[in-house]
């Protein structure tokens, strides 16, 4: 239900009263609204134009705030260090960590002294979303009843996880906590947790059958993370693309002339350091070289909602080095974590990339080094094709090994500034004719064309190559001719590299078994048809979900790091897991396919489902809901369209809740044109027909024609409105 946009005088004072928008600043907000304009297309894809950059920011928050505005609270919730006063005591820990380094004095210093031009975006930004508010009084925020402009600065980088959340939680809570405190957490099958990242792809002019280039923009998040939308004004801002609700710019997209996808890196930008503490009295020191430094201490303060929805609070006395907070302790010393702080930088990154329009113009952009956490593929009209490694990438002694804690009183372990960006791997137009990142190591970007490993340090990367990486250079070698459907459907490649390798060698476990050995009977069935599997997932494929079920259990048996996807990972979970462990683990997986299917004999349709039942952030899974069968399994396996799904209680089937995303296919040429498809819909609402109109066409890769020119709306257009209209 939408209020009318003339609200009474006793509403909007009340509204004052509860912290929103003021009856005099509501008419100014409704002045300003009249200088945009909002076209919602056939798909509820909001296309959002203003007079200036500002206004267009101001109609960009105001749709997102309609569309979906709890998850539009909720980010900032996370990114202020809020969640507590929304979700309880459970968040305390999350709020904590954000704490260590989001201070609100802080960001409200930096709003101040930020260029004027970003200060207008941020102004709009608040002012789109107190509008919002202002005019929906049926809306009632879980904490934040008005928006101010600074907030913006808390969350500027829109992946799906940033550096800060490479800190644990139960490390942080075990160092500050009491022991008396309920430790929140509940440990999951690593199996569960879908390695988070994305594919990128671009293709030059050489390659693809119009003579432009190309580019897959198909990034891996949780589902519904992302809008798509359209913003442009009079001052020449036009970009399409995915933006993570409730920030201002487009975070994975394209303009008129030039694309950008970006994958979470596997270099390293966030080092932890091992501090070794003085304690004199009440003095706490750490030493640092022949000197000792003192410790910096402050008190955060964490507000909580009790379970009787009153306020609580809890005080705690942080510690800090000049590396960074303190977030845990290990063998008597106390570990500090360096990352990436730099909201300001961030922020003017993330915006004016949006505006390039070549790779010059990009690169010079890159040069505020705010970027630490991705790759970007780029590709322009121009029929320039690049790969950026993260711009904020700190130099080190490469003597040291940095995936591990670093001794922090040893000065030559310290930071040593940030890496020039010619001193980065890079690729810009190789001879090849296409890049590719999977959040995998530069080192295979470009085939034989790809930077050299040993020409950089190794916190370059930490993790290698990974089954992903493999299948992409599979799809793109030797490959001419693409076309926008062609890219679409290498993107969609049904081949599993992952249990291409290690099918084998199950099979040759179970020939290798003595003929009266009892697996022999047991599992004659199960091999045959693993031995006849050409290895690609599909809707009636049974072997991929023997092949899942048994690969889900056999990750659960070995030891490694849950986020790992690496080549050495899956040498440790198949070759040197041993064929006894091998063996059982298919015995397992049949036994637990005929005890919640009835048969070890599956079609994969039939386990792994997309469902979406109500606008919550969780869904509450349940098999005797409608569901629709997905043909595309885990990243894990090296399936390039990914969906992370998996057993949720009470359920048979698996659910999934990440994965592809927005994904688009961009070409460039005279002029963009590009074809698209989102999870479920743009809408997080149950009752809009865009909640789940594109989930048919979601789980085939349907991809719908993205309407980014004025003539490709013609005959598409449902509403035209201005904001609080």
């Amino acid at each position: 239900m939408r209020a009318s946009l003339t609200l009474s005088l006793a509403v909007l004072l009340a509204l004052g009263g509860a912290g929103t928008a003021h009856a005099d600043d509501t008419a100014r907000l409704k002045a300003r609204a009249q200088s945009i304009t909002v076209t919602r297309d056939d798909w509820g894809i909001a296309h959002v134009h203003g007079k200036t950059d500002a206004d267009a920011v101001f109609g960009m928050a105001y749709t997102q705030a309609e569309d979906d505005f709890n998850r539009v609270e909720t980010n900032y919730l996370n990114s202020l260090g809020w969640l507590a006063q929304a979700e309880g005591d459970k968040a305390i820990w999350s709020d904590l960590r954000q704490r260590l380094w989001i201070d609100t004095a802080e960001l409200k210093r930096l709003y101040a002294k930020s260029p004027a031009w970003l200060r207008d975006l941020m102004n709009a930004w608040a002012d789109g979303l107190n509008y919002y508010l202002a005019t929906h009084p049926d809306v009632h925020p879980r904490v934040i009843t008005h928006f101010e402009p600074w907030m913006a600065l808390s969350f500027t980088e829109g992946s799906i996880g940033g550096d800060i959340e490479r800190v644990s939680l139960k490390d942080l809570q075990a160092f500050y906590g009491k022991s008396t405190d309920h430790v929140a957490f509940v440990d999951t099958p690593s199996s569960w947790v879908e390695p988070t990242g994305s594919n990128g792809i671009a293709i030059a002019p050489k390659l693809s059958a119009s003579g432009h280039a190309l580019l897959l923009i198909n990034p891996h998040t949780s589902f519904f993370f992302r809008s798509e939308l359209q913003m442009s004004s009079d001052a020449g801002l036009d970009v399409y693309g995915a933006v993570t609700w409730g920030q201002f710019f487009i975070y994975q997209g394209f303009n008129k002339h030039i694309g950008f996808m970006h994958t979470s890196t596997t270099a390293d930008a966030v080092d932890e350091f091992e501090e070794t503490i003085v304690r004199d009295g009440d003095k706490l020191s750490y030493r640092y070289g022949k000197e000792l430094r003192a410790i910096t201490s402050k008190p955060v303060t964490v507000a909580y909602r009790r379970a009787d929805g009153s306020m609580g609070e809890r005080t705690f006395t942080t510690y800090a080095t000049h590396h960074g907070p303190v977030v845990r302790e290990e063998g008597g010393k106390w570990v500090t974590t360096a990352l990436m702080n730099k909201p300001l930088e961030a922020l003017q990154q993330s915006w004016l990339r949006t505006k390039a329009t070549d790779f010059t113009s990009f690169m010079k952009i890159a040069e505020l080094k705010a970027n630490s956490s991705n790759n970007t593929i780029f590709a322009d009209d121009k029929g320039e094709i690049a790969y950026l490694h993260p711009q904020f990438m700190p130099k080190r002694d490469n003597r040291f090994d940095y995936n591990k804690p670093v001794d922090g009183s040893d000065p030559a372990t310290d930071w040593q500034g940030l890496t020039p960006l010619d001193a980065l791997p890079r690729l810009r137009n190789p001879n090849i004719g296409w890049i590719m990142n999977t959040n995998n190591w530069p080192y295979s970007a470009a085939g034989p064309d790809s930077p050299k490993r040993a020409d950089f340090p190794r916190y370059m990367d930490t993790v290698g190559e990974n089954p992903r990486g493999i299948h992409a250079t599979m799809v793109l070698t030797d490959k001419r001719d693409f076309t926008l459907s062609s890219l679409i459907t290498s993107a969609f490649d049904s081949y599993l590299p992952a249990f291409a390798r290690q099918i084998p060698i199950l099979i040759k476990d179970y020939d290798t078994l003595p003929a009266n050995d009892p697996l022999k009977k047991k599992l004659a069935g199960q091999i045959a048809l693993l031995r006849g599997w050409d290895f690609r997932w599909g809707m009636a494929s049974m072997p991929t979900s023997l092949a899942v079920f048994w690969g889900d259990i056999l990750w659960d048996k070995v030891d490694k790091s849950d986020a790992e996807e690496s080549l050495t990972v899956y040498d440790i979970m198949a070759e040197r897991a041993g064929a006894k462990a091998r063996l059982d683990a298919l015995v397992e997986a049949s036994d637990r396919l005929e005890q919640d299917f009835g048969s070890w004999g599956v079609p994969w349709g039939e386990v792994n489902r997309y469902q979406r039942i109500n606008g919550d952030i969780r869904q509450p899974f349940d098999d005797s809901k409608p569901s629709i069968p997905v043909p595309f399994t885990s990243s894990r396996w090296g399936s390039l369209a990914s969906f992370g799904a998996h057993r949720w209680p009470g359920t048979r089937r698996y659910y999934g809740t990440s994965g592809n995303s927005f994904v688009a296919a961009v070409e460039f040429g005279d002029k963009v044109r590009a074809r698209a498809i989102s999870a479920g819909g743009e809408s997080g609402h149950p009752d809009s027909p865009h909640f789940n109109d594109q989930a048919e066409r979601y789980t085939t890769g349907n991809f719908r024609a993205v309407y980014f020119w004025p003539e490709d709306l013609k005959g598409h257009v449902v509403r035209t409105y201005r904001p609080g209209g």
